[in-house]
């Protein structure tokens, strides 16, 4: 069973910073690539960014460009999501998913954690 656990949101001032961690069980987290999705209040869910499996490809949505990391840390069952500069726009909260493959142009499977929540306010 596909299982993921975001952990790292809180509340943070507008330019502070954050690092997410997502820690997956129940698949083998090196052979798939994993995305970071996140969802404000009112707003239907979007992509933020994602990693190939060996971390060799890397995507972000245009709004987070220069501003977020991704990683990865195979051993560790764990992604990253390292976000700097943050705006009062970043709040939402974030979750991870897996792809159904190793690059970032595979699909999503349909299995979600809880999500962690970030807030960007003064």
């Amino acid at each position: 069973q596909v299982q993921f656990a975001e952990s790292g949101g809180g509340l943070v001032q507008p330019g502070g910073s954050l690092r997410l961690s997502c820690v997956a069980s129940g698949f083998t987290l090196e052979s798939y690539a994993i995305g970071w999705f996140r969802q404000a209040p009112g707003k239907e869910r979007e992509g933020v960014s994602c990693i190939s499996s060996s971390s060799s490809n890397t995507y972000y949505t245009d709004s987070v460009k220069g501003r977020f990391t991704i990683s990865r840390d195979n051993v560790k069952n764990t992604v990253y999501l390292q976000m700097d500069s943050l705006k009062p726009e970043d709040t939402a909260v974030y979750y991870c998913a897996q792809r159904t493959g190793s690059t970032c142009h595979h699909g999503v499977v349909d299995a979600w954690g809880k999500g962690t929540l970030v807030t960007v306010s003064s």
